[in-house]
């Protein structure tokens, strides 16, 4: 039989009728079709893979074996429980002609279903058909199933009412087309439910023994639930008295299995927004009845998911890595002491590693956002003040930007930028570790929450300590640059960075440190809380995995320096009077509270928060560059991920060919959890044609 033919028997095959001639023509000029009119890229990929997995060569020409076929179309890194060599009872699918090897027109074929929307029943469709016809008849549907589950299995009851309602009474005389198939391998899974604990409750009692329930568990879904599960099923007892299992137990535990992926979405969003981080039974109902038009879930239901979430104790506040044994169906134990020991010190090690990297690259950022917003330092107007003797040098910013160029040039927007950047690392280094050190352990470690306090003390810490590297730098950097037009006026030559370092001295490099740290400490209690709630509650980074973009990181870090900016100005004010060296006529301070209150009697309120829309310009895009630099220069080998959980719903997405390969095997495996072991077994012993038919 023509191999499109047999992956496209009919069109219309949902009648229950035999499909006409012209059917099939029709739905393999299709299939033809679609294979033709691929894209060229696709059709390049298809065949890097054939030709990276094809192993066996007849006559110049290569081809897949079984083993070969799994590499090629099994998902990597699935997040599943399915065994690669499982994937090979695909492989009869796709062998139309029956000689045990693939050629590139079979593969093509293959891809060219996985094409289709529905390829996962259109796939179960074709196993079960086996003799090509483009319907199942009785004997077909029974004896596939039989001969896949193995002789230990449950037995399953083919003279029920529910098999006679889809194929018929009078010796299964009405065959399934397409569709119908695919509703009667979606409602298979309850029947055999049903029929399992009909077969266990022997004297009708209506309750079965815990052992009996991970049985039928075990054939059904086995292969959707992780190991800690799978041990832990006959507790399910538990959760009602008497010691036994009812049939609405067993209900309950395999709806919650089959809308897992509607529970994992429901856990996510529900402890994303819990204030906390963990939630209850009341608030994952509650979030469920707002996720959909109608309940989903009965009390009974969040009842298991809570139980196995919570190891037996289900009336407790759940983080989302608490749902992971029951999400993750290849979710291990914890490593036990013994295994952990070794990890401790490569901490240790990371932990160094950690600190320099901060250094480093901290510096590499704070560099990079300095230099690219200096010129902007230079326009600020905090010291040019109203009162003064003589002439005004500058107007406003504009006028002060003109006139350093006219005067100075380009050169003169970067003076003062050397001891910019030499004391940017340090800076840097000592701001991103401590506000990090001081989150990481204030962080809970399950849930990945702080609390705003937590926040509000890591960056005031953060910002408290750089004054150490930060008061120099600024007291050089702010004579550097008002010196430098200054001097030009009077005509005298300017001064460097190291005869000012030597005219103030040790402790007037700290002078105005009390206004500096009333500047810094406020900004960073303010600034680090920002950043972190714009990424996590604005653009939401971590939800259902989000990974933020190039723009939404720069756009947390420029809006987060904004308010901190203007509302620190006052501070930055007082601190830059108190750093520079009064002149002739201009008012000399005491200290912080003389230069506030005598800012505030001659030149009024205004004059604290003078230069503020400066500070915003240059504040923000520096810090936008600064933190965008640093997020994706923190990314280094020896970095201590937090914890995540890591599931099929939110991991990478695989080829959606590959995807729906799995999932077409998931609907096998429905049937029992062995389903297709046999038949991958004795895919080695398959009679191969070494010369393969002419066309």
């Amino acid at each position: 039989m023509n191999p499109f033919t047999r992956l496209f028997p009919t069109i219309h095959a949902d009648s229950g009728d035999k499909p006409s001639k012209g059917s099939v023509a029709s739905a393999a000029l299709s299939s033809v079709r679609n294979a033709v009119a691929a894209p060229e890229s696709e059709l390049k990929r298809w065949r890097r893979t054939f030709d990276a997995n094809a192993k066996v060569e007849v006559n110049g020409e290569k081809f897949l074996d079984p083993e070969s076929f799994v590499n090629a179309i099994a998902p990597k890194g699935d997040l599943s429980k399915i065994g690669g060599a499982q994937f090979a009872i695909l492989f009869r699918v796709a062998d139309t002609s029956k000689r045990g090897l693939l050629s590139w027109s079979d593969f093509t074929v293959f891809e060219t279903l996985l094409k289709r929307p529905d390829a996962d029943y259109w796939m179960a469709f074709q196993y079960f058909d086996v003799d090509s016809s483009g319907t199942i008849t009785y004997e077909e549907f029974k004896n596939v199933f039989t001969s896949n589950v193995g002789p230990g299995a449950i037995p399953f009851d083919f003279e029920c009412d529910w098999v006679k309602l889809y194929l018929g009474k009078k010796n299964g005389a009405h065959v399934l087309g397409y569709n119908e198939f695919t509703q009667l391998m979606k409602g298979l899974q309850g029947e055999r439910l049903r029929q399992a604990f009909k077969h266990f409750d022997a004297d009708c009692d209506g309750v079965i023994k815990p052992d009996q329930f991970k049985q039928i568990i075990l054939e059904i879904a086995g292969h959707k639930l992780s190991d800690a599960v799978i041990d832990r099923l006959p507790t399910l007892c538990t959760i009602s008295p008497g010691g036994r299992i009812t049939y609405a137990e067993v209900i309950a535990f395999h709806n919650v299995i089959r809308e897992m992926d509607m529970v994992e979405r429901i856990l996510r969003e529900a402890t994303a927004k819990s204030k906390d981080g963990r939630i209850d039974q009341s608030d994952f109902l509650n979030y469920a009845s707002m996720s959909s038009r109608y309940s989903l879930f009965t009390p009974m239901e969040a009842s298991i998911i809570f139980h196995f979430a919570g190891r037996g104790q289900g009336d407790q506040r759940l983080s989302l890595l608490d749902f992971a044994q029951l999400l993750d169906p290849r979710w291990n134990h914890p490593h036990t002491e013994q295994v952990e020991a070794p990890h401790k010190k490569a901490t240790f090690i990371q932990n160094v590693g950690h600190s320099a990297y901060n250094f480093v690259q901290g510096g590499l950022a704070g560099a990079s956002g300095a230099t690219i917003v200096y010129p902007i330092d230079m326009g600020e107007m905090q010291n040019q003040r109203s009162t003064v003797v003589g002439q005004m040098l500058y107007k406003n910013s504009i006028d002060c930007a003109k006139k350093i160029l006219r005067n100075e040039g380009i050169k003169g927007f970067y003076r003062g930028l050397g001891p910019q950047l030499i004391g940017v690392a340090p800076e840097k280094a000592i701001k991103l570790t401590i506000n990090d050190l001081v989150r990481s352990r204030a962080t809970d470690p399950e849930t990945g929450r702080i609390k705003l306090y937590w926040e509000l003390i890591a960056g005031g810490t953060a910002g408290g300590c750089q004054v150490v590297f930060t008061n120099p730098l600024e007291i050089v950097k702010i004579r550097l640059q008002i010196q430098g037009e200054a001097a030009k006026v009077a005509g005298a030559l300017p001064t460097g960075a190291v005869q000012i370092v030597r005219q103030l001295g040790l402790l007037g490099l700290y002078k105005g440190a009390s206004a500096c740290l009333l500047r810094d400490i406020p900004f960073s209690a303010i600034y680090f809380p920002t950043y972190w709630h714009l990424k996590k509650d604005v653009f939401k980074e971590g939800y259902n995995g989000k990974e933020l973009s190039f723009l939404e990181t720069l756009g947390s870090a420029a809006i987060a320096g904004m308010p901190a900016a203007y509302l620190t100005t006052p501070a930055d004010v007082v601190k830059t009077r108190l750093q520079v060296e009064a002149k002739s006529g201009q008012t000399s301070y005491k200290g912080l509270t003389d230069a506030f209150v005598k800012i505030y009697q001659e030149e009024g309120f205004k004059a604290l928060f003078k230069g503020g829309p400066a500070r915003i310009i240059r504040s923000s895009p520096q810090f936008g560059f600064t933190l965008l630099a640093y997020e994706y220069l923190h990314k280094y080998p020896y970095e201590v991920k937090p914890r995540e959980l890591q599931t099929a719903l939110i991991s990478r997405p695989d080829d959606i060919s590959r995807i729906r390969a799995r999932n077409a095997l998931k609907i096998l495996l429905d049937v029992h959890g062995d389903f297709g072991i046999k038949a991958a077994s004795s895919m080695s012993s398959l009679p191969r044609v070494l010369q393969p038919p002419k066309a």
